[in-house]
């Protein structure tokens, strides 16, 4: 793995309040998101790993801002963060680091624009969610907030051709990584009274409010588990098709991203009913085998690529 200083050398970044302000993010992004932290640091290559990790740092930094407190809390969190994002952008400007980061990123990867615009028009679906009456209500969802966020990131790695195949790629691998972490974190959704599990997906299956809330693990919620586990396991598989989309030195990457959200669903799955009482994640041990996998070839083509 290229040490954090070389990786900042071989993007660019050589002003000093610039390697400040990234590396504070990278800090942020390895407390945070320790596992995805990993994954970018061995899988990719080096010069693009600063990018990665402030468009990371800006997404995780705006979902918080509008993820906390009542609906109107978030509403005006939401309404002051995205003014002083959109000055910054049209500005060219910004003192938070998050943004100072974010705006030096830019200049490397144009497209990184666009997305970060393209994911403040859909965070109101995020700001005012509160459940989904239906699937199409959850899909909106997707649509709106999940897949412009994944993009901040995936953006970055997108191939020169095939941007429209990508792009659907993209979507499949998010609809199902969001259903699952509407599975996975059942327990503390119900908690916060913001459900990921649509009522009618509820009501075919006799599953209760109530039943859930009182953290009744019964046979009916197991079904409806298995179920979703069916529909996103689905998903996952045909997001492996996003490797061949790729440049070749960002397949290990890829390849461990939807793996890793395999072992996750594994997990969910024999946790079953029990989600109602607590999430489920996978074996570190497991995810550990996994990127060491990938960063063996990863190593390949960069000696290849080197040679």
């Amino acid at each position: 793995m290229t040490s954090w200083s070389r990786s900042l050398d071989q993007a660019g970044i050589t002003a000093p309040r610039l390697r400040s302000d990234f590396s504070e993010q990278r800090r942020l992004v390895a407390r945070f998101a320790r596992a995805e932290y990993a994954a970018v640091r061995l899988l990719l290559p080096a010069p693009c790993v600063p990018d990665i990790i402030a468009a990371t740092a800006f997404m995780h930094h705006s979902d918080n801002l509008i993820d906390q407190g009542s609906a109107s809390e978030r509403a005006a969190a939401f309404t002051a963060w995205e003014s002083r994002v959109r000055a910054a952008l049209d500005g060219g400007s910004a003192d938070l680091p998050v943004l100072h980061a974010l705006l030096d990123a830019i200049t490397r990867h144009p497209q990184l624009r666009r997305q970060v615009e393209t994911y403040l028009d859909g965070a109101p679906e995020e700001v005012h969610w509160e459940g989904f009456a239906t699937e199409s209500d959850l899909r909106r969802y997707v649509d709106a907030y999940s897949h412009p966020a994944f993009m901040l990131i995936a953006c970055l790695l997108a191939p020169r051709a095939s941007a429209d195949s990508y792009a659907a790629g993209c979507r499949t691998f998010i609809e199902a990584s969001q259903r699952l972490d509407f599975l996975a974190d059942l327990a503390e959704d119900l908690r916060t009274g913001r459900l990921g599990i649509p009522e009618d997906a509820l009501t075919r299956h006799g599953v209760t409010l109530g039943a859930l809330r009182a953290g009744v693990a019964c046979e009916a919620l197991g079904e409806l588990v298995r179920e979703r586990a069916a529909q996103i396991r689905t998903g996952l598989t045909a997001s492996y098709g996003l490797v061949d989309l790729v440049e070749a030195r960002n397949r290990p990457f890829i390849r461990a991203l939807v793996t890793i959200q395999e072992l996750r669903l594994r997990a969910v799955e024999e946790k079953g009913a029990g989600l109602v009482r607590g999430s489920a994640g996978p074996s570190v041990v497991a995810s550990l085998r996994v990127l060491a996998r990938e960063h063996r070839a990863a190593r390949v083509f960069t000696r290849a690529f080197t040679s």
